[in-house]
C-alpha cells in the first residue's frame, strides 16, 4: 500500500475526479451560504464602547483601568442588565433551570465582552440579534458602572462626613464648656479680662476700697484660670476652623455628582451583523469539502489498487 501511495500522482487523482470534487465543493458552498442565511442562524450586530477611568483612586498596585474593569464586572452590574434587558428571554435560557443561572452567566460573556485596550482604556464589546438593544446594553453598563462607583464613594464621604460633624460637636461642646466656665468667673466673682482688670483693681484698691479689695483677691486667684481659658479657646476655635474647612470640602463632594468615565467611543446601532460572516461560511464549507473529498477519493482509489494487487 506504501508503494502504490508513492506511485500515486495526486495531480492525476484529482483531474480524474475533477467532475466530482468541483460538484462536491460547490454543493458544499451553496449548502454553507444557505445555513449561514438569517432563516437558520440568527444574526447578531455588534456595538462597542471605549472609555477611560475618570475620577477613581485604585486601590493596592492596580491601574485605574484595571480597577474600572472590576467594577464593570461586578456581580451587581450584570444581574443589572440582565433584569432590565429580560435577557432570560433574550437568550432563550429558562430561569427555573437548575443550571439556568451557569447558561446565563456563560451566555452573558459570550455576547458581552469587556476588556482593556492597549492605550488602557476599556472597551465594551456587545452582540445582540437587535441592533438598538446592543447599543442601549453597552451605553446602560457605562451608566451603572457610574452609579455603583458613585454609591461607594458617596458611601465613603458620608463616612468621613459623619466623622467630622462628630469631632465639630465634641469641639463645639469643649469651647462652650470653656466659656460657661468663664462666665461664672465673671459672674460669681467679677473676674474679666485679666490684663486690664488687673490695673483698674490695682488702682481702686489703692484707694482703701473694701469691695476693690475683694475683686483682687479674686483676680489674683482666678485670674490665671481666666487667662487659661482664654487660651484654650483660642486653640479650639482654630481647630474646629481647621475641621470645618475638611468638613465642608467633604460635604461638597458627598453634594456632587461626578461621573467616572470618559467616553471616547459612543456606541451606535450597527447597520450591518457581526455574525454570521457569511463569506466566511461559505469558504471554509468549500475548503472543506474539498480536502474532504481529496481525502476520500485517494482512499477509494488505494483501496482499488490494493485490491486489484491482491488478486
Amino acid at each position: 500500500m506504501d508503494n502504490n501511495f508513492n506511485n500515486l500522482s495526486l495531480v492525476q487523482l484529482v483531474l480524474k475526479w475533477k467532475w466530482h470534487i468541483i460538484i462536491i465543493t460547490v454543493a458544499a458552498a451553496i449548502c454553507g451560504a444557505i445555513f449561514s442565511s438569517s432563516a437558520f442562524i440568527t444574526p447578531l450586530y455588534k456595538s462597542e464602547a471605549v472609555a477611560y477611568p475618570a475620577n477613581i483612586n485604585p486601590y493596592s498596585d492596580e491601574s485605574e483601568t484595571e480597577q474600572m474593569l472590576q467594577l464593570i464586572n461586578a456581580q451587581s452590574i450584570m444581574d443589572s442588565i440582565i433584569e432590565k434587558y429580560d435577557l432570560w428571554t433574550d437568550y432563550k435560557i429558562d430561569k427555573n433551570y437548575k443550571y439556568g443561572k451557569t447558561y446565563m452567566i456563560n451566555e452573558y460573556h459570550s455576547k458581552i465582552k469587556i476588556a482593556k485596550t492597549p492605550y488602557e482604556a476599556v472597551s465594551i464589546t456587545v452582540q445582540d440579534k437587535d441592533p438598538e438593544v446592543a447599543c442601549n446594553i453597552a451605553k446602560d453598563i457605562l451608566n451603572f458602572y457610574n452609579d455603583k462607583v458613585q454609591s461607594i464613594h458617596k458611601m465613603k464621604n458620608l463616612e468621613v462626613v459623619e466623622m467630622y460633624a462628630r469631632q465639630l460637636r465634641e469641639k463645639q461642646q469643649g469651647i462652650d464648656s470653656l466659656k460657661n466656665r468663664m462666665s461664672e468667673l465673671a459672674e460669681t466673682y467679677g473676674v474679666l479680662e485679666y490684663s486690664s482688670q488687673s490695673k483698674e483693681v490695682t488702682r481702686s484698691w489703692l484707694s482703701g476700697s473694701a469691695k476693690a479689695n475683694e475683686l483682687k483677691q479674686n483676680v489674683e486667684k482666678y485670674g490665671p484660670e481666666m487667662i487659661d481659658l482664654a487660651a484654650k479657646i483660642e486653640t479650639e476655635a482654630t481647630a474646629y476652623a481647621n475641621i470645618k474647612v475638611d468638613y465642608e470640602q467633604e460635604l461638597r463632594f458627598l453634594n456632587s455628582d461626578f461621573t467616572y468615565s470618559n467616553i471616547v467611543t459612543e456606541p451606535f446601532p450597527a447597520d450591518k451583523k457581526s455574525f454570521p460572516v457569511r463569506w466566511v461560511v461559505v469558504a471554509l464549507s468549500g475548503l472543506g469539502a474539498f480536502l474532504l473529498s481529496i481525502l476520500v477519493i485517494f482512499i477509494i482509489e488505494n483501496r482499488k489498487r490494493f485490491v486489484s494487487s491482491n488478486n
